[in-house]
């Protein structure tokens, strides 16, 4: 089952008004576990980095100028994630990016099933406070390299977060590795080593069974003089 966890950071917070995403991080996830698979760009855009999203992400404008605009890299984003269901933590936030972005330059909304992650904490962890950073410390993450956001970044984070949530590692009881599985068929295929046991039978079995043979019609043994 493959999954595409995915984040976005933005030039400010209202994707109603004229902010733009200035990056896009994706991880695909298969079985629920993140895999090497990413995509990573960010986007040159006219609009100004407000000052609290520079300090939250890091990034300015002076550093996109020399980036691609969204539009010239939409395409690589669309072929990443296909039709696959998307796994974001506050969905609304990054979709309503993403759209209208995609509207700009007169692409159709993404039609891909959505797993918000908030909304999945809330329910599993019976919990009010679902921010990424609680839940990276609730299942012990390591958050020493998070000293900026990064679209990258956080959608690697979200990924552990989604495995811890949907059951961690061990989602199912299929416990035994390939190593494991090859050493038993190897075990099991070496008869000099099994042990055999020996069985006895007395006079009852004995008489027992040849009453039984007498009884099958038309046996092969009787053709053959056997």
């Amino acid at each position: 089952m493959r999954e595409i966890v995915l984040d976005t950071e933005t030039t400010g917070l209202n994707f109603r008004g004229d902010d733009r995403i200035i990056e896009v991080g994706c991880v695909e996830v298969i079985n629920h576990i993140a895999t090497k698979n990413t995509l990573q760009f960010y986007c040159r855009t006219k609009k100004e980095i407000s000052i609290d999203a520079q300090k939250i992400s890091g990034i300015s404008n002076k550093f996109l100028k020399d980036k691609k605009t969204f539009s010239e890299q939409h395409l690589i984003l669309l072929d990443f994630i296909k039709d696959d269901p998307l796994i974001i933590h506050n969905a609304e936030f990054d979709l309503g990016f993403l759209n209208k972005e995609l509207n700009i330059i007169g692409k159709a909304p993404l039609k891909n099933k959505i797993i918000d992650t908030v909304l999945l904490a809330r329910k599993v962890l019976n919990t009010r406070i679902a921010n990424l950073d609680y839940l990276c410390r609730r299942f012990n993450l390591d958050l020493t390299k998070r000293k900026l956001h990064g679209a990258l970044l956080d959608a690697q984070l979200l990924a552990e977060v989604y495995l811890e949530l949907k059951g961690g590692r061990q989602i199912t009881m299929d416990l035994t590795t390939k190593e494991n599985k090859h050493q038993i068929f190897k075990k099991n295929n070496n008869p000099s080593k099994n042990k055999t046991t020996k069985l006895t039978t007395n006079k009852e079995d004995i008489t027992s069974h040849k009453l039984m043979v007498r009884g099958i019609k038309e046996a092969l043994w009787n053709k053959y003089n056997y």
